[in-house]
C-alpha cells in the first residue's frame, strides 16, 4: 500500500516522499522505510493528516504521515515580531476591531 511522509527539516523547506509499505504496517516501520528517518534521533512526534498518533499506530492506505519539528518560537512571540516587521495592527477573523459593530 501507499503511503505519503512529509516533513520540513527547516522553516520554508518542506520534503514529501510517498512509500510503498505492507499491509498492517505502523508509523515506525513507515519512517524506517526512508533515508532520512532510517535512524530516527530522539522522540519524534508524528501524526497523520494533522492528528498527532503513537508510532505503533497502524497505516491506511493513502494516509499522509506528517513529522513535526520542535518549535524555535512562541507562536504569540512570533505574532508579535511580525506585527512590529509590518507596522500595522494584526486584525483576527474571530475578533472584531473596537468600536465596530
Amino acid at each position: 500500500m501507499r503511503v505519503e511522509l512529509v516533513w520540513s527539516p527547516r522553516a520554508g523547506d518542506v520534503q514529501h516522499r510517498w512509500l510503498e509499505v505492507e499491509e498492517g504496517a505502523t508509523i515506525a516501520t513507515a519512517l524506517r522505510g526512508c533515508a532520512e528517518f532510517a535512524q530516527p534521533p530522539g522522540e519524534l512526534r508524528v501524526g497523520i493528516w494533522g492528528r498527532e498518533r503513537p508510532l505503533d499506530t497502524a497505516l491506511r492506505e493513502r494516509d499522509r504521515i506528517e513529522v513535526y519539528r520542535p518549535l524555535t518560537v512562541d507562536p504569540k512571540e512570533a505574532r508579535r515580531q511580525r506585527y512590529a516587521k509590518r507596522g500595522e495592527r494584526i486584525v483576527s477573523r474571530h475578533r472584531p476591531k473596537a468600536g465596530s459593530g
